[in-house]
């Protein structure tokens, strides 16, 4: 198996540079910080109760509701993969646990 590079010409956005942007000054190309995170197997309850599993698990880390903007299903026809796809659309700054250090801060500074 070989591996190609492939570069792609990105805005500081992420987006492609040539990429035709809306006319209106109403309309937006926006920058959604969100992260995918994904669970796969062949049975659909088991991914979705992995998801859930983990949601809470990362909920009681994070001390507060992660930010989930979808939920996507995909399959995959490949032999030996797992055939459901389940991918959490997670904000990345929650994934990094951004509202645990603002709250520490946020403690410090109060002096508790």
């Amino acid at each position: 198996m070989s591996e190609e590079l492939i570069r792609l010409d990105l805005d500081d956005s992420g987006v492609g540079v040539d990429l035709p942007r809306p006319n209106d000054q109403k309309d937006q190309v926006q920058g959604v910080p969100y992260r995918p995170v994904e669970f796969r197997d062949d049975d659909l309850p088991t991914a979705l109760e992995r998801a859930a599993a983990w949601l809470r698990q990362a909920q009681e880390w994070l001390g507060e509701p992660i930010d989930v903007i979808a939920i996507h299903l995909d399959y995959d026809d490949t032999p030996s993969a797992p055939y459901y796809d389940v991918k959490l659309l997670c904000n990345e700054e929650d994934l990094a646990g951004a509202p645990l250090a603002l709250r520490e801060r946020s403690q410090e500074q109060s002096g508790d």
